[in-house]
């Protein structure tokens, strides 16, 4: 009679971390979902300005650029943060990964000093269907940047204290998972809402 295999406990790890990234995608995929259905309720009110000022009055292209860029290079950093997981080098991660942070919480305070600026002028989001679902799509997508950072704040106190084990790898491949798709959703943004708006 065979003897019953046993998983070794690279088996088990492999498994958890299988289970852990198929979850997470699981996870990413209602997002998409959610992101889907916003992307389509502006589609249909973005015109609806109730008189009001429509998107080419109010979206200025160079401001939103800057915050692209940030957004985009902090992507690039957040990958160069899992590059030199390889050479377990805990120092590096941490710079990497708190330059990726610097450059997403700057992208954060421009995201709201531009909603601040709109709603100083008088143009918030009880003004018209356009404004409401323009603040509503920007600023989901600025909430997931917030719990981003969050999420990245702790990354880096747990690598700091307990280095890069294979618990803070497996937390850190879903958060860059995470990164990578908030910079994907921001692409979708700027070029639907902001681009297209000023054409």
């Amino acid at each position: 009679m065979a003897e019953p295999i046993v998983p070794t406990c690279s088996d088990a790890h492999d498994d958890l971390y299988d289970r852990t990234q198929f979850g997470f995608w699981l996870y990413l995929m209602t997002d998409c979902v959610l992101f889907g259905t916003l992307f389509a309720t502006y589609a249909v009110l973005h015109n609806n300005t109730f008189g009001g000022v429509s998107a080419r009055d109010l979206f200025e292209l160079p401001d939103v650029l800057l915050e692209t860029l940030l957004l985009l290079f902090s992507s690039f950093t957040c990958g160069m943060a899992m590059m030199v997981v390889r050479e377990k080098s805990k120092k590096k991660m941490l710079a990497w990964l708190l330059l990726t942070f610097c450059l997403g919480l700057g992208f954060l305070f421009l995201e709201i000093r531009e909603f601040h600026h709109f709603v100083s002028q008088g143009h918030s989001w009880e003004k018209s269907a356009f404004l409401s679902s323009f603040f509503t799509l920007v600023g989901t997508h600025g909430a997931h940047i917030s719990f981003g950072l969050l999420w990245m704040g702790v990354m880096m106190w747990q690598i700091g204290k307990r280095g890069i084990t294979s618990h803070t790898l497996r937390r850190f491949t879903c958060l860059r998972m995470f990164w990578h798709f908030l910079d994907l959703v921001w692409i979708f943004i700027f070029t639907f809402v902001y681009l297209m708006g000023v054409i």
